[in-house]
């Protein structure tokens, strides 16, 4: 599980399930076979933090103001977003006096989401907490999820549930990994259990269909490498924006959601997986020391998907306290704080947070500076 860190004590009872990709023939939704249940997901241990970066906080905070200026604008408004995590979208809602809820059933990061003043109900959001949550607080203006939607194998309790919730012309807004960012850059560490449903235009519009909605906006913003918000309306309720028009017919003309397209993404995959394993056993013979930088939940991907071990990388570098001392999953490479990074600074460093790549390469001038080399693997492996 992606984001199961472990102690070094727990490993002999760790959790492992296969991590294998379908897609539908019917609605091209693209989704895991096998679904790790969501209690195992999240829970009091849950340990991502979704403010632990500038770029997250920045891009929340734009668009909380945009809900403000946009969206929440008539009487005593009313926003509830799924998966609220630590606040980082929420805080900005709260501090404009504005009414919300967020609704995550992670004790550990929504304690944080409090200490900012944000009103959270731990609980999953499924169509009965979404029916309670209505008769308490009445409608929503807007109902928001991000990275989260994408994680819930039950979308229809869920669409259920912002049908019930959500005013007669609000909105449903999501952001979520796009599929066509995953295929076409090769982002095969989007792919792990929490990510359970890999959205397309065409996919969420007939999603959208099905449960009497229209999908009335989709947009590409830059987070976590590339992803889209979807924005669902009531039936006839909102004019379509040709954006849907112009992602729709890009899909097509790249036959996004084609068997061969998709069996061609994974036999690219494999290559990336042979050439990162090629290069990581050079430097090891070569006497070179690489070291992980991030722990992100995708790293459990590649490490174990590219059978990376500590032979290969003995460590890796993160700032989230709450993943110090602990193993990445699975391969068990111990995870220490960014200190170690730089006692020595290695010869090369594999980013596991590539989407990060700016920011921290921006931070750790002083590697580069002292002939350190940056090691990526999406959409190829690369040494910079």
């Amino acid at each position: 599980m992606a984001n199961g860190f472990l102690l070094p004590s727990e490993t002999a009872d760790e959790f492992h399930f296969r991590l294998a990709v379908g897609s539908c023939d019917r609605c091209s939704l693209v989704q895991l076979v096998d679904e790790v249940p969501a209690e195992m997901r999240y829970h009091g241990e849950y340990r991502y933090h979704a403010s632990g970066s500038d770029g997250h906080r920045r891009h929340f905070a734009d668009v909380a103001t945009q809900f403000l200026e946009d969206e929440l604008t008539e009487r005593d408004p009313f926003l509830v977003e799924i998966g609220c995590n630590d606040g980082v979208m929420l805080s900005t809602i709260a501090r404009a006096g504005v009414r919300h809820l967020g609704v995550d059933p992670a004790t550990t990061v929504t304690r944080v989401a409090r200490e900012k003043g944000v009103s959270v109900r731990n609980t999953f959001f499924d169509e009965t907490s979404a029916a309670e949550i209505h008769e308490e607080n009445g409608p929503a203006d807007v109902v928001f999820g991000a990275n989260t939607i994408s994680h819930i194998g039950g979308i229809g309790s869920v669409l259920r549930g912002v049908r019930t919730l959500l005013s007669p012309d609000g909105v449903f807004v999501f952001e979520e990994p796009y599929l066509g960012t995953i295929v076409e850059g090769l982002a095969f560490d989007q792919i792990y259990d929490e990510h359970v449903l890999y959205f397309s235009v065409t996919s969420v519009q007939v999603m959208a269909e099905l449960f009497g909605f229209d999908l009335v906006d989709a947009r590409r913003t830059p987070l976590h490498g590339g992803q889209i918000r979807y924005t669902l309306a009531r039936r006839g309720t909102r004019a379509v924006r040709s954006r849907v028009a112009d992602l729709l017919a890009e899909e097509h003309a790249r036959g996004l959601s084609r068997p061969d397209t998709l069996a061609s993404f994974g036999q690219a995959v494999g290559r990336i997986r042979d050439d990162l394993r090629t290069l990581l056993g050079d430097l090891r013979a070569e006497g070179r020391t690489v070291v992980g930088y991030g722990a992100p939940g995708k790293c459990a991907t590649v490490t174990n998907y590219c059978g990376i071990g500590t032979d290969l990388v003995p460590f890796v570098c993160d700032s989230t306290p709450a993943k110090q001392g602990r193993l990445v999953p699975g391969s068990h490479l111990p995870v220490r704080p960014p200190e170690a990074f730089a006692d020595p600074f290695p010869d090369h460093a594999l980013l596991f947070a590539w989407n990060h790549a700016e920011e921290i390469m921006r931070r750790e001038r002083d590697f580069t500076r002292a002939g350190g080399r940056w090691i990526t693997y999406v959409p190829e492996v690369r040494v910079s």
